[in-house]
């Protein structure tokens, strides 16, 4: 084990890779030396558009200005994800990124609404939260006196390519070329090198790896193992394409349940980004490409690629002196944006354990354990979103509704069902609002509710339901439209 580590080698670049290097180098640019290894011939796989509102801290924590990266990026903003067909055809219902009504010590809003329920108050749920509304009425604006919660929508190849150009200038060495041999000690068994298919030799004290689903050092060099999840997330391919926009951009991702899967629209200032999460055990890669051309909007850009995938994690994200990022890491496929997400977190989390002065199992350790509660709560939440459905139309649907699912994700639909109560596990990403809105919109309806709900007579919950409404439908007519306020905020120049 080496005393002091100072040189980082990031082997991989897209997405991961380069938010790795622009976070590294900025943060840390002065104790450390950082090279980035990739070729050009890899294409990435492109299909991480969408993102959730914790990229913002990301960018904030790097002094990145968001009007510039959003230019870059052709980026719009994003509100949430509306599902369509999940929990039965033809439902709607939208996830979105903001607070639902107001909490009270004992509960949050929800114990309210199911109160207002029985006492004949048959406003929607999503008829008290801001966000959701904006983006219904497909509006936007930043204001300092109704502070909105949002991500991006943005081009993941040019996102990766402003980060490049951020991380040059703090210093990052970029070296062009294929790793053709991980090369270890054979003492510590830790990676040494990387010897590029020109022959010349990398060497680091650390190393990211950041290669994608093939995780050459994680995995090929260093064994790590992978754990299955096919079992209770059964799609494994995708099928992706770009249209030309025919019309002004939703703020809002579109999620539109198949017959075998689920396709995905997500609009960007230009185009939109397309695609269907598909298992081929119930349908061909033909079948799907055929499903998602016939579900599109406006002409190709590009034309339809298949991208095989096992949804599952390596089973230590930090492996002696290797963390892996990105796709290397594991996958979850893209149903809540996570993808960027758990790139950034994983960042976030080794530079707070960084082994400046050589490397300890205990830093390890405890990586990979916030790594692992991370993982399982995000792994649960996309499960939800299958298995909360009433849908008996196709096999692949049967199989959902009937797939035995992890004894976490059993406990909590069954605590919601029971009580209306919903309790965060460690490393939960998302909110108590986020798994009460999917498991509202796909048909978990609660047979209790907390008494709290009570404390106020029949009038004054009355009008407590009235006023939050009527100030959220107030809020909202006064935005302008999002593609009125992306063109004098952020609009790109083609």
């Amino acid at each position: 084990m080496k005393d002091k580590i100072q040189n980082i080698v990031i082997a991989g670049g897209g997405t991961a890779g380069w938010m790795a290097a622009a976070a590294f180098s900025k943060l840390l640019g002065k104790n450390l030396n950082i090279t980035l290894v990739e070729s050009d011939e890899i294409a990435s796989i492109g299909v991480g558009e969408a993102t959730i509102p914790p990229i913002k801290t990301f960018h904030k924590l790097l002094g990145i200005n968001e009007q510039e990266v959003m230019r870059a990026t052709h980026a719009t903003f994003k509100l949430g994800i509306g599902f369509e067909n999940w929990g039965q055809q033809g439902d709607h219902y939208i996830h979105s990124f903001g607070v639902t009504g107001k909490e009270c010590w004992a509960g949050e809003f929800h114990h309210f609404w199911l109160h207002g329920l029985r006492k004949g108050i048959k406003d929607d749920f999503g008829d008290y939260c801001y966000e959701l509304q904006a983006a219904k009425a497909n509006k936007f604006a930043l204001s300092k006196n109704t502070p909105i919660n949002y991500a991006y929508h943005l081009d993941a190849t040019r996102y990766a390519q402003y980060l490049q150009e951020f991380s040059k200038k703090l210093g990052v060495t970029r070296v062009e070329g294929k790793i053709q041999q991980v090369n270890k000690d054979n003492k510590s068994g830790e990676i040494s090198s990387l010897t590029l298919a020109s022959g010349q030799i990398v060497e680091g004290d650390f190393f990211i790896d950041c290669t994608g689903f093939q995780g050459l050092l994680i995995e090929q060099a260093l064994h790590t193992g992978f754990d299955d999840w096919s079992h209770w997330l059964p799609c494994d391919r995708a099928v992706a394409v770009q249209t030309k926009a025919v019309a002004a951009p939703l703020p809002y991702t579109r999620s539109i349940a198949r017959e075998s899967g689920w396709q995905w629209r997500i609009p960007l200032q230009n185009r939109v980004g397309n695609g269907l999460v598909f298992c081929s055990k119930y349908c061909s890669d033909e079948e799907a490409i055929n499903t998602l051309t016939a579900n599109i909007e406006g002409d190709l850009l590009t034309e339809p690629r298949i991208i095989k995938f096992n949804t599952g994690r390596r089973r230590k994200g930090w492996n002696k002196n290797c963390v892996a990022l990105g796709l290397s890491s594991g996958f979850i496929e893209p149903l809540e944006s996570t993808s960027i997400h758990l790139i950034m977190s994983g960042i976030i989390r080794l530079l707070r354990l960084f082994p400046f002065d050589g490397i300890h199992q205990s830093a390890i350790d405890e990586y990979n354990n916030k790594l692992n509660s991370e993982l399982n709560a995000v792994r649960d939440f996309i499960i939800l979103h299958y298995k909360a459905t009433q849908r008996e139309d196709s096999n692949f649907w049967l199989h959902c509704k009937n797939m035995e699912i992890p004894p976490s994700l059993v406990h909590k639909m069954q605590l919601f069902k029971d009580t209306g109560r919903v309790f965060l596990d460690d490393g939960d990403i998302f909110r108590v609002d986020s798994w009460t809105q999917v498991m509202l919109g796909q048909g978990i309806k609660p047979t209790q509710y907390h008494k709290i709900a009570e404390i106020m007579n029949d009038k004054e919950l009355e009008n407590f339901m009235s006023s939050l409404k009527a100030s959220i439908t107030n809020a909202v007519e006064q935005l302008p439209s999002h593609a009125e306020f992306i063109q004098s905020y952020c609009k790109s120049d083609y």
